[in-house]
């Protein structure tokens, strides 16, 4: 239902409990809220208000109901939005909305095209907000995990952006620790001519053919140098720049990449430690720092600065948080894979005693996390667990040149187009389901083409419109004032009720972070297409009857379009 056509029907009701109340002597009433019915049959939008106040108001609810509904019937321009509404069960109102009301959703999409169902910007509680995703060590190739933080975390922005906030999107590189020490160790390795398996092959090394890339084109550098501390700085440089190739082919972008080594190098880690130590939120023991997190909720307190003298890895997490904050990002989102559950409580913990300190009014559920889990790639019915570049895990770039059908014999272009086929079949399936739910990835299922795969499911709906659309021949102009009453068969009204849920869905996908709810949206919406396509001819004789239905189908293939941009999914004209 179009919020224009909700908040008439809202107004209206809530007109009809003031009167009501005033002649009892009451106080008033509580706004009333609508909801869609369970079942299509019953209407297309219920109210339940009769029931919520007969107790206090001492009246049989299917009274107050029919009550509400002689008022309502009574208002001006009610029959215009209504055509009928009926008391069901103990007191519900069930309402079906005209054909009028219906079909007005068809002129809004046609009149905002690409800014249907989007939010004036600025005009919400929240006018801006960071997120934080992928932020992989570079110390390797993106794997799968990074491919659904990407796809999540891509797609939430773009969410997020409808809703009229302005979005900022970070890539925080963990670019030292210990995990970097062990990449330059390997590298070096390599270096000296050993390999994975040799007796002296550092345990602690990564075994991937990537590592022997990195030191064959470090000994062609000019900059070569047999020190671990040009190793390190070459190999971090080199896999940042793979990173940002395996990003660019998937289509996301950042705003910002930020180095955890500048919180060491500004100061900002010893700062916040102080900080901490300033207000009592640490203790000294067993010759470690520790933070108080049980403070605020956490089972146990955890060790800050270890007794050798390093820090252990939330140490500069709080510090980043701080500089979101301090940036000026008061709603901040990361999206992280489910093993950094145990990492929340101490980020959160060590916020609020920088916040004390500084007298910041830092929430304590700063900042939301949105955790995804694991993906299982199979391929040929069977799982595949190892890439031989990575050495222990399937990369992004498997998973987008498999899902695509990439083979070496291609052109440039065929390739360039099954690259986009792959990118479009990674995204729409690893952001379809909700992030907190184990995925498997089909890759059989994302080179087929048919109904069974999503991702080709809906952008085939958009593509047979768009030929029907090239079949009439007309101007987009020519659609604009038809006479949309003539929508009236049962599978139009399926299509234009769903049209009409898009502003609502992406508000609650939004304010949910949940993208997967949009993907489900546009299965639902080709889905009604589909039908109608099979049940309605559409370029029949009668021309006011075929510019209806046209209209009809140019609504759907723009709201198509726009849900799919909106998952960073294309929408083909052909297929």
């Amino acid at each position: 239902m179009l919020q224009t056509n909700k908040n008439r029907l809202i107004d209206m009701l809530s007109s009809a409990l003031q009167g009501l109340a005033q002649e009892r002597g009451l106080d008033g009433a509580p706004t009333p809220r609508l909801e869609r019915p369970k079942a299509v049959d019953h209407g297309d939008v219920a109210c339940n208000i009769a029931l919520q106040l007969s107790k206090a108001w001492k009246l049989n609810p299917r009274d107050l109901a029919q009550t509400l509904v002689d008022r309502l019937q009574k208002q001006a321009g009610f029959d215009q939005l209504i055509s009928s509404c009926e008391i069901a069960g103990p007191g519900f109102i069930n309402f079906r909305l005209s054909n009028q009301a219906k079909t007005a959703v068809v002129g809004e999409i046609l009149a905002s095209g690409v800014h249907f169902g989007e939010v004036t910007q600025g005009s919400g509680p929240v006018s801006s907000a960071m997120i934080e995703f992928v932020s992989a060590n570079p110390t390797g190739p993106l794997h799968v995990g990074h491919g659904r933080q990407a796809a999540l975390g891509d797609a939430l922005a773009n969410l997020l952006a409808t809703q009229g906030i302005k979005v900022h999107r970070e890539f925080y590189y963990n670019d030292a620790g210990v995990q970097i020490a062990n990449l330059a160790l390997s590298v070096q390795a390599r270096l000296q001519g050993l390999k994975p398996g040799d007796a002296d092959w550092p345990e602690q090394a990564y075994n991937g053919e990537y590592i022997a890339e990195i030191a064959s084109a470090f000994k062609a550098s000019p900059d070569y140098q047999d020190d671990l501390e040009s190793i390190r700085k070459f190999a971090v440089a080199y896999l940042r720049n793979e990173q940002d190739i395996d990003l660019k082919t998937f289509g996301v972008k950042f705003d910002c990449y930020y180095l955890e080594s500048s919180l060491y190098t500004d100061g900002s880690v010893n700062q916040i430690v102080q900080d901490l130590q300033t207000i009592g939120k640490t203790y000294e023991a067993e010759g470690a720092l520790w933070l108080k997190t049980t403070d605020d909720g956490d089972d146990k307190d955890r060790v800050m600065r270890k007794s050798d003298g390093s820090f252990t890895y939330f140490v500069p997490d709080v510090a980043y948080h701080t500089s979101k904050w301090n940036r000026g990002f008061e709603k901040v989102i990361n999206v992280q894979g489910s093993d950094h559950h145990g990492t929340i409580a101490r980020v959160r913990s060590g916020l609020q005693g920088v916040a004390q300190k500084r007298g910041w009014d830092i929430p304590k559920t700063y900042p939301d996390y949105v955790l995804h889990k694991m993906v299982t790639v199979m391929r040929h019915g069977e799982e595949v667990k190892i890439s031989k570049r990575a050495g222990s895990y399937v990369t992004v770039r498997d998973l987008i040149e498999w899902s695509g059908g990439v083979t070496p014999e291609m052109t440039p272009e065929e390739r360039e187009l099954a690259l986009q086929r792959g990118r479009d079949a990674v995204r729409f399936f690893l952001i379809s389901r909700k992030a907190d739910t184990e995925f498997v990835f089909d890759i059989d299922l994302a080179l087929a083409q048919n109904d069974e795969n999503p991702v080709f499911y809906v952008q085939y709906a958009h593509a047979r419109i768009s030929s029907i659309l090239q079949q009439w021949g007309g101007k987009p102009v020519d659609l604009t004032n038809t006479d949309l009453s003539l929508l009236q068969s049962k599978a139009s009204d399926h299509l234009l009720r769903r049209l009409a849920e898009y502003p609502e869905v992406l508000t609650n996908a939004a304010a949910e972070l949940a993208p997967h709810a949009l993907a489900f949206y546009l299965r639902d919406l080709a889905g009604d297409f589909h039908t109608f396509y099979n049940a309605d001819r559409v370029l029949v004789d009668d021309e006011p009857l075929k510019l209806a239905r046209l209209a009809l189908l140019s609504a759907t293939r723009q709201v198509l379009q726009n849900g799919l941009r909106v998952l960073g999914v294309s929408a083909p004209a052909k297929m």
